[in-house]
């Protein structure tokens, strides 16, 4: 009787220390799982505020890039050929002396015969607004005036 009584209080020991093993083992899962949802909510903003950050880099880096080429063009206005260049292109200035002949494009009839019928359409029964646009029209495309 007495190696029964021997197995079973040995049985009951190991079965009371894989109990505490499993204790123990739920209470660290446990304490993970805590640890894992009360950290999810700040894992999730680093990651976005990551992502923010680095669409703003990427912006700042595009408007740095963009003032460098103003600057550049700011620094190329004030070279007085630049100026004289631009002043020749954009607003056809000439200086005193020079003739400015303006081509109109062949490939483009269209525009020819637009200027030839206002050139030909009667000034004399037209209002005031009609001939002041009828001379800013002539003034467009002078060599169309011409025989």
């Amino acid at each position: 009787m007495s190696s029964g009584r021997v197995g079973g209080w040995r049985q009951r020991i190991s079965l009371a220390a894989a109990n505490r093993r499993t204790q123990r083992v739920a209470m660290v899962l446990s304490i993970l799982g805590f640890l894992v949802v009360v950290s999810g909510s700040t894992v999730a903003a680093y990651v976005t505020q990551r992502s923010e950050i680095a669409a703003m880099e990427a912006q700042v880096r595009e408007q740095q890039k963009r003032v460098a080429e103003l600057h550049a063009e700011m620094t190329r206005w004030e070279d007085p050929a630049y100026v004289e260049q631009q002043a020749r292109a954009r607003l056809k200035f000439v200086k005193p002396g020079e003739r400015s002949y303006t081509v109109i494009d062949p490939a483009k009839p269209e525009q020819v015969a637009e200027v030839e019928v206002a050139i030909a359409a009667p000034t004399g029964s037209q209002p005031w607004y009609s001939a002041v646009l009828q001379s800013a029209v002539v003034a467009d495309a002078p060599t169309a005036a011409l025989p």
